[in-house]
């Protein structure tokens, strides 16, 4: 199951319902969030939910556009998996450095996925249940 989040709380609550679950998840950015808040952003908020929620099993995909820049910064910052619409041969330079650092990249964003932005002024506990109630097999968001 892939979440599309908008903030640390929708990370948050998405990992905790995951657990919560007994379900492996995908947190995956916004479109183009890698350029727009950049690497730096992304891995601060996976490692914060990380910590709030260590028992959660996921993996984190950033989405950097056609930016091969801030592709690398992923790579560079650990992030699991990092997609990039870029030039083909752009985008196998990218992968062989991305295996280096136990990386991988993705030319297409994960699909289906359930995009968390209707809640983003949303609380965490409301987050939290609205990802366990589509993690049950409940409506997108």
């Amino acid at each position: 199951m892939v979440f599309i989040v908008h903030s640390l709380t929708q990370a948050v609550g998405a990992a905790s319902a995951a657990a919560e679950a007994g379900h492996a998840v995908v947190i995956a950015s916004a479109a183009d969030a890698g350029i727009s808040a950049g690497p730096g952003w992304f891995k601060a908020v996976i490692d914060a939910v990380r910590e709030t929620a260590p028992t959660a099993e996921f993996s984190a995909v950033l989405d950097c556009g056609d930016d091969a820049g801030a592709a690398q910064g992923a790579i560079r910052a650990g992030i699991d998996a990092v997609v990039f619409t870029g030039r083909e041969d752009v985008a196998a330079r990218l992968q062989a450095i991305a295996e280096e650092s136990n990386s991988r990249i993705l030319t297409e964003r994960p699909q289906p996925a359930h995009d968390l932005l209707a809640l983003f002024f949303a609380d965490g506990e409301t987050v939290r249940r609205r990802c366990a109630e589509i993690l049950a097999g409940g409506s997108t968001p």
